[in-house]
């Protein structure tokens, strides 16, 4: 009997995928439920499994484009196909996952690929981009030709923030498990200033403007398997300590490559830290259809007036890009300056001020 291994569909939006890697060589007698394949999308890295013990035979080889549907491989179960090893033991099939790679060669190494094929001169090489890189290369150039991106501009005294985590850092921890980081008083903050500026709670579809009501953040998490953007749901209705919760097992999701497209879609807002890699300034480029998107930098040290006299504080550049077809720059600056003024005064997070 011949088993088809076919490419399943894993979003409305995808009709494609990649075949990146086989783990088996082909007329290899497998085991049911051990991976056969990684294929990948523009949005995500799958898995996929024997359905049962037989022996693989490969139709489409690594590195090729195939629609969704198509059949890549083909399992004969016959006895002529030779004596069938006994069922792997193996934990349930991963969730498909995303990965947003890194370089071409260190993300495939990283996840023990095969390097793409690749052609050299001995001057250059020349090996094809990724579907997903591709993919995140017509976004992005998508992103500038259809919204009027503006980025301004702010910096922020870390100070309060930091003197807070160092006096709750034990006491929090002990409770709640987690350690208390920074991220969530951003993600509160922005919340703030979200429901202060509704319009970069907002989103354009054709002439329509769709403002939302609730406050799902995206928030990136670097791992070893790239840069995520998961989305922390209903942020207003949750503590800190939750957000950080939420952030830690995202953080962990994604070291085990079991991050979901559902984990990825619906955010209304985005935040970036690029301070992590020691950015001191950048503009951040819009996720649409959001209309706005936060960039967190370095804290450095900087000489600050205060009360007449020159202090060292630990400042933060802020960078807000928002899509000015829908945000005036007036609500811009209104947004990031009570973002500025809820970290520098943390006591407006917790009464929501």
């Amino acid at each position: 009997m011949l088993i088809d291994v076919i490419v399943p569909a894993v979003g409305e939006s995808i009709n494609s995928a990649n075949v990146a890697r086989w783990h088996m060589p082909d007329g290899t007698t497998v085991g049911m439920g051990e991976v056969l394949v990684t294929l990948e999308t523009d949005k995500v890295s799958n898995e996929l499994t024997a359905a049962a013990a037989g022996r693989l035979e490969i139709l489409v080889p690594e590195g090729h484009e195939v629609p969704i549907g198509s059949v890549i491989a083909r399992l004969d179960t016959s006895p002529a196909a030779g004596p069938a090893r006994p069922p792997a033991t193996l934990a349930p099939p991963a969730p498909t996952s995303l990965r947003l790679p890194a370089p071409a060669r260190e993300a495939e190494l990283a996840r023990g690929a095969k390097p793409t094929p690749a052609t050299t001169d001995g001057r250059s090489t020349r090996r094809k981009m990724s579907l997903m890189r591709r993919k995140i290369a017509i976004q992005l150039v998508t992103a500038q030709q259809t919204a009027a991106i503006l980025t301004t501009f702010n910096e922020v005294d870390m100070s309060a923030i930091i003197d807070l985590r160092q006096q709750a850092r034990e006491n929090f921890a002990r409770k709640h498990g987690i350690k208390l980081g920074m991220m969530a008083f951003f993600v509160k903050a922005v919340v703030l200033g979200l429901k202060q500026v509704p319009a970069l709670n907002a989103r354009i579809d054709g002439s329509d403007v769709v403002e939302n009501h609730y406050y799902d953040i995206g928030v990136a998490i670097s791992s070893e398997n790239g840069l995520f953007v998961p989305v922390l749901r209903d942020c207003d209705q949750k503590s800190i300590a939750r957000i950080e919760q939420d952030i830690a097992g995202y953080a962990e999701t994604a070291r085990a490559g079991k991050i979901t497209l559902q984990d990825l879609q619906g955010g209304v807002f985005t935040i970036s830290n690029g301070g992590v890699y020691g950015s001191l300034l950048s503009t951040p480029i819009l996720n649409p259809p959001q209309s706005g998107i936060l960039g967190m930098h370095a804290i450095q040290p900087r000489p600050v007036a205060r009360n007449g006299q020159v202090v060292i504080r630990p400042m933060m550049y802020l960078a807000l890009s928002y899509d000015h077809r829908l945000v005036d720059g007036h609500q811009a600056v209104t947004f990031l300056n009570h973002v500025k003024d809820c970290l520098e005064t943390p006591t407006r997070l917790l009464l929501e001020m």
